[in-house]
């Protein structure tokens, strides 16, 4: 049997005010031929199909028209968890009627393990594989607040919690094991060893590492992640991967290959991963260095005739020196070459001051990553930090919701 894993779509990204709609439809193009041209048999989403909880009718209809293409692929079935960034709600809205099409949607926890157990039948009626679909475990998901309780008591409990919903499903899929199918692990979490390419939201606030890729039950052959935007087999464990985001997200990215994987089973045995480069169809580039260093920099990469859609740039000049009308310089210097840039950053090295560091345009920025710094101006204490933030993340999951329910 043949699987493929990919995660972490993030439709209807807004990239620093540019959407990606181009470059998503084209992958997702690409994800349906390499299903068919591999002759895939299931298709496993990790999480993070869309960017945000109300994405824009653009990327639900790119959703949508995947789906309906991959109906007339030869994969049998698809398999799609919520990430931190879906909105349960939404992605459950067509659950049963996606059903009927041998499409899978698992939103949210239940309460209830089995609505996440997943039988993957043949034909004829044959179970072929088993998949513990498990979405982004939410902190509402798995138990209560308790009064008066600490932000690292909150954390520990809660990564106790997460560790639990994992046994649980693995006990669930014990009964399965004699069968000689594939039984597969989803999730959508940060495991302890993952690399990430750069700081990534998570609303596990306090401590990052939410399992040991040790810790997944022993009777998943397969554990498909999602959340980290690097693909990469966790801790040296080689039936636990990312997959990765599907198009680069940030210019932290641009170093990495940017995949899908293919995961072949004889019977329950995992015999092969094979990792499927997804074509870059934008370059993300950053240039660093000198004013001069950068110019140079700038017709050599503008130079090379390779090009699909326009590339974007990020562009971060060295110099303790002030450098008047820095942006018009270069956005002059870069008239008529094939290429855009987004950002522009003044990098002083050996500043001596806060005065002379580079300011930071909000633009560029999360409202977690700007709240987070905030709190770190006005909160010393690392407890009441994290208890803000914790509160933070709360609110934004309710904006979501009351976005939710206006439309």
């Amino acid at each position: 049997m043949k699987i493929l894993h990919t995660s972490d779509w993030h439709l209807g990204q807004k990239f620093l005010s540019n959407d990606r709609e181009e470059e998503h439809r084209r992958a997702l193009l690409w994800l349906v031929e390499t299903v068919q041209t591999e002759q895939v048999d299931a298709l496993l989403v990790a999480g993070d199909v869309f960017d945000i909880g109300n994405p824009p009718h653009y990327a639900r209809r790119l959703y949508y028209d995947f789906l309906t293409r991959m109906l007339k692929s030869p994969c049998r079935h698809i398999i799609i968890t919520g990430g931190n960034h879906d909105s349960p709600s939404m992605l459950n809205a067509p659950r049963e009627l996606l059903r009927a099409l041998n499409v899978h949607v698992v939103g949210a926890a239940t309460g209830n393990i089995e609505d996440e157990i997943v039988e993957l039948r043949n034909p004829a009626g044959q179970l072929e594989a088993v998949v513990a679909a498990v979405p982004f475990l939410r902190d509402g998901d798995l138990r209560a607040s308790v009064s008066g309780e600490g932000a690292a008591d909150r954390m520990e409990h809660l990564k106790k919690a997460i560790l639990q919903h994992y046994r649980a499903a693995g006990e669930y899929c014990e009964q399965y094991r004699r069968q000689n199918v594939p039984i597969i692990a989803a999730g959508h979490l940060y495991a302890t060893g993952a690399l990430a390419s750069d700081k990534q939201d998570n609303i596990y606030i306090g401590n990052m590492d939410n399992i040991d890729a040790r810790q997944f039950p022993d009777v998943f052959d397969y554990v498909a992640l999602g959340h980290i935007h690097r693909a990469q087999a966790v801790g040296g464990i080689d039936r636990v991967r990312y997959s990765g985001s599907l198009i680069p997200l940030s210019f932290s990215e641009t170093k990495d290959d940017k995949v899908a994987l293919l995961v072949a089973f004889e019977g329950k045995t995992l015999s092969e991963v094979k990792t499927l480069p997804v074509p870059v169809y934008r370059r993300l580039k950053t240039i660093q260095g000198s004013i001069e260093e950068v110019e140079r920099a700038l017709q050599k990469f503008a130079a090379k005739p390779d090009r699909d859609l326009t590339p974007w740039v990020e562009i971060i000049v060295d110099s303790e020196q002030f450098i008047p009308q820095l942006d018009a310089r270069l956005h002059e210097f870069t008239k008529g070459m094939e290429l855009d840039i987004l950002k522009i950053r003044l990098n002083r090295p050996v500043a001596q001051a806060d005065a002379l560091q580079s300011v930071v345009d909000l633009h560029t920025l999360s409202p977690v990553e700007v709240f987070e710094q905030r709190c770190r101006h006005f909160a010393a204490d690392e407890t009441e930090r994290a208890d803000l933030m914790a509160a933070f993340a709360e609110l934004q999951t309710w904006m979501h919701e009351q976005e939710e329910e206006a439309v």
